[in-house]
């Protein structure tokens, strides 16, 4: 029994002991500490035998590892000053990691400062009433930190809440009698630390109030003066243009104790206004809010620079010449009345605040300027006006160059000692800016963006001026190329030709070269370069069919221009292919058209041949060829088509109704038809060459003679020619003619038969 106990409890101690060796870690986790303290961790390794530390991935010194058993170790990590950590135990033999935690640190609050001001430190009096403390705290601990400040003395003992590193203790006019110790202590869920004590000498760290200042301007300088306490012991005076031009301050001075209640600033400019900015401190406290004046100062007689000048038009068509007058402005914020007269032979002018025309004619003038101020004469000055072709000496081999918006202009003085030499210049001829130099060369600023300027350069002498000379026009600054007004392209299959043209503006650039970039719809972007004197190419090895995009880029030294992107599609085919096969297919349908039109012309003819009206005509024989006096025009009517027995032959032999005749010209019917004698053809004589060649013939009308329808009988449907004139001749023969087929008969008298075309168009004829 009691065996079977202790086997019991052995097994249970084993399988306890089985449990807690396989719980591997590392306690305590995520603790924080104070940035300097110590670490402890021990490592619980369950039987996996000897163990390493690593933190932060870097292996542990082993020094710093101390075993407590087979299972147990720990480490300390003394002076720890990470803010944040991770720390994890291996197994040496495996190399596993068997447990880890975080490290985290936290500091005390430090260089705790306070401040015992007024609550408005412009309308501060009396003794302050404010506490303000703030201090630094190094932590990136996720937690919320609240933040509680102690304030304690010898009489009171007050605390301060503030979740950010600043807190306010309020109503402290009368606890601040003695110096004071402050604490702040910062506390989260997990931990909680407190600074070290600071103790704060009342005077030391009391803000006054903001000085009130009292500025007055007279004509010459400014007087400022301030209220001040008699424990204060430093104060600080600035004084600065109420301009953006004029950054610099005209006074930035740290008083001493004895001077600490006014000053005195005499470098001002007449009717500008300044800024006027003083604080003051005790010794060893903080500054004081800056007091600040905006004050206006008034006109210097001495100030008073009137830089007289003039420009002289050509005389009018009346000898009278235009001259304009240009003075320095006194400036528009000073006080008071002025009043400008321009004096021309003892005849005043009144004229405007800068600027008066007066008409003088041929002769020199000198033009006297007087500019009263409240009706006190302020200030006079003189300008001189050359006559018309009076010789006077100017400057030579005047030049002008910009860079960067600044012209310099250079020129060589002329051989007569000179005074001085007056610059103007003007961008449009209406606004004049001038400038007084004792050099030959002078540098303009603040000249108009990319606008060409006029610029002319006049010697002065004592009391004349010389003849002034103007400079080639220059721009103060060049710009970009200009825009592109116009982009054209004429696309074929394999290539389009791409123009533009630019338009230069005032100040444009001038074009070094132009750069068209092009590209496919998915392609990529290609580019070629153009000299400037061409604005065209030919871009080739295109795709048929294809959409393309083009833009070009000017290029100038002082910049560039692009225009905007245009598409365009190449053709299918080469267009000129297309424009050369419609010319030549305009031209076959021509010529086909004009052959037509002349065939149709020469139908047109022949079937409108003329015959005979037999009506009209008298009646003859065709003269035989022995008589003819040359070749006649006329020939017989004759059909290729047809054969030599189809034709109608017109002799002057006599003609009989016998059946023969028409069956003779069968050579089936008429075996003895290859014996036949050749037939001359006759010839055809008009009937009017006959009638001449035989005046003194009978004429006599033959109507429905049997022997003249002989031939015609077989077709009833054609009615021969009823009456006819003939002519009863006895022409001479031939022997040709006197060969016939059939016998020879007594002679009778000759019929004539008369057909038309279309008896042979109708098949009539046969």
């Amino acid at each position: 029994m009691y065996s079977f106990l202790l086997l019991i409890i052995l097994i249970a101690t084993s399988i306890c002991k089985g449990q807690h060796e396989k719980k591997c870690d590392v306690f305590p986790k995520d603790q924080y500490i104070e940035v300097g303290s110590n670490a402890s961790i021990e490592c619980q390794s369950c039987g996996h035998g000897k163990i390493f530390w690593t933190l932060n991935n870097q292996r542990v010194d082993e020094s710093l590892s101390n075993t407590i058993s087979s299972s147990r170790t720990s480490l300390t990590l003394r002076n720890f000053t990470h803010p944040s950590a991770t720390l994890q135990c291996h197994s040496v033999d495996t190399d596993l990691v068997l447990g880890g935690t975080t490290i985290k640190t936290y500091s005390k609050p430090s260089k705790i400062s306070c401040t015992w001001h007024y609550e408005n430190q412009i309308k501060g009096m009396g003794v302050p009433e404010m506490l303000t403390c703030s201090w630094e705290h190094q932590m990136n601990s996720p937690l919320k930190i609240n933040y509680t400040v102690l304030c304690a003395n010898a009489y009171m003992k007050k605390n301060c809440s503030s979740n950010v590193k600043t807190c306010t203790f309020p109503e402290m006019a009368d606890k601040m009698v003695d110096n004071i110790s402050v604490t702040v202590r910062a506390k989260t869920a997990a931990w909680e630390v407190s600074s070290d004590p600071q103790i704060f000498n009342r005077y030391h760290i009391l803000k006054i109030a903001t000085p009130k200042l009292k500025v007055t301007a007279t004509s010459n300088h400014l007087s400022v003066a301030w209220n001040r306490s008699a424990l204060v012991t430093k104060c600080e005076v600035k004084c600065k243009a109420a301009n953006e031009r004029t950054p610099e301050w005209v006074l930035n001075k740290t008083l001493k104790p004895e001077d600490s209640r006014n000053v005195t600033i005499t470098q001002v400019e007449s009717c500008a206004y300044y800024n006027i900015l003083v604080r003051c401190a005790l010794d060893q406290a903080p500054w004081s809010d800056w007091s600040q004046e905006k004050i206006l100062t008034k006109l210097k007689e001495s100030d008073v620079k009137l830089h007289l000048w003039r420009k002289v038009a050509e005389p009018g068509k009346n000898g009278v010449r235009k001259v304009y007058l240009m003075w320095t402005e006194i400036p528009s914020t000073c006080q008071g009345t002025f009043t400008y007269t321009i004096k021309v032979n003892h005849t005043d002018t009144l004229c405007g605040n800068t600027t008066c025309d007066i008409d003088v004619n041929q002769d020199a003038y000198r033009l006297n300027l007087t500019v009263f101020h409240n009706e006190v004469l302020l200030a006079e000055e003189s300008v001189y006006v050359p006559a018309i072709g009076e010789s006077l000496p100017q400057v030579t081999d005047m030049k002008a160059s910009s860079l960067d918006g600044v012209v310099l202009v250079r020129w060589k003085a002329p051989l007569e000692p000179v005074s001085g030499y007056m610059i103007d210049w003007t961008h449009n001829g209406n606004q004049y800016y001038w400038k007084q130099s004792k050099y030959t060369n002078i540098t303009l600023f603040d000249l108009l963006h990319k606008k060409p300027y006029n610029i002319t350069v006049t010697p002065l002498f004592d009391d004349k001026t010389g003849q002034g000379t103007q400079a080639l026009q220059i721009c103060s600054r060049f710009g970009d190329p200009g825009k592109f007004i116009k982009i054209d392209i004429y696309a074929k299959d394999k290539s389009a030709t791409v123009s533009w043209k630019l338009e230069s503006e005032e100040c444009s650039g001038v074009v070094v070269n132009y750069t068209v970039f092009y590209r496919a719809t998915e392609g990529p972007l290609l580019n070629v370069t153009v000299d400037h004197t061409e604005p065209k190419i030919i871009l080739t090895d295109l795709n048929p069919e294809t959409e393309y995009s083009v833009y070009v880029e000017a290029i100038a030294l002082t910049g560039t221009t692009i225009s905007s992107e245009t598409s365009f599609n190449t053709k299918k085919f080469d267009p000129t292919l297309i424009t050369a096969l419609g010319v030549c297919g305009s031209i076959i349908i021509l010529v086909v058209l004009s052959l037509g039109l002349c065939c149709a012309i020469q139908w047109k003819k022949f079937k409108e041949k003329p015959v005979p009206n037999p009506s009209l005509s008298s009646l003859a024989l065709w003269t035989p060829p022995s008589h003819q006096k040359g070749t006649s025009s006329f020939r017989p009517f004759s059909n290729p088509s047809e054969s030599f027995c189809e034709r109608i032959f017109m002799e002057d032999t006599e003609i009989t109704s016998t059946p023969k005749l028409a069956t003779g010209c069968n050579p089936r019917l008429n075996p003895a038809s290859d014996q036949r004698e050749e037939h001359a053809q006759p010839a055809i004589t008009p009937a009017a060459e006959i009638q001449d060649e035989r005046p003194n013939e009978s004429v006599e009308t033959q109507c429905d003679t049997p022997e003249s329808t002989a031939l015609l009988s077989s077709d009833k449907s054609l009615n021969p020619y009823r009456c006819q004139s003939s002519v009863e001749t006895q022409p001479p023969r031939t022997s040709k003619q006197s060969k016939h087929l059939l016998p020879e008969k007594p002679q009778e008298k000759t019929a004539t038969v008369y057909v038309t075309l279309d008896m042979f168009e109708h098949g009539q004829g046969r």
